[in-house]
């Protein structure tokens, strides 16, 4: 098994960020998602499911996404089925001040020997690399929706972590 862990502070209310991230209809704004399909529009119940095609470390697939677990408004697990593997997605959101600590899991398992290889020469760095790229368009992406819909709001220092730790 592979885990990928980033966390990000955004300086954005937990309840806007959460409601956010689990409506896929937003995935294709800060996500790897070509695009969603199925229940897009609303953030997703236990139970409900999402088809996402995706690019990741170069690979194009689909997937099809099961909400396992909803907390709100601070854990939401989704697990998800691609040929011949799966994998789960967590996220965990912390209030801080009038901010947010944002963190995501994702730990998949490859399908056979020579992929569990490959992902652990080559795969997994650039899943790395993306999923940093991932929680910083995601920090960028609320934070400037805040500014727009609460302009007043005096900023505060931007603290993003990519080494997975949240300050």
């Amino acid at each position: 098994m592979t885990r990928i862990y980033n966390s990000v502070r955004i300086q954005t209310p937990i309840e806007q960020v959460f409601d956010y991230v689990i409506t896929p209809g937003n995935w294709p704004q800060w996500h790897p998602s070509l695009g969603v399909s199925g229940a897009t529009d609303h953030s997703l119940e236990p139970g409900e499911q999402v088809t996402e095609e995706f690019r990741v470390a170069g690979r194009r697939g689909r997937v099809v996404w099961t909400v396992r677990e909803r907390e709100l408004p601070c854990r939401w697990a989704i697990e998800g089925r691609v040929q011949g593997g799966g994998g789960t997605v967590t996220y965990t959101l912390t209030p801080y001040n009038s901010s947010t600590i944002f963190e995501r899991e994702f730990v998949y398992a490859m399908p056979n020997p020579l992929l569990a290889l490959l992902d652990r020469f080559l795969l997994r760095r650039q899943v790395e690399v993306e999923s940093v790229e991932t929680v910083r368009r995601l920090k960028n992406v609320l934070e400037e929706r805040s500014k727009v819909l609460n302009p007043l709001a005096s900023p505060e220092q931007p603290s993003w972590h990519s080494n997975g730790e949240a300050q």
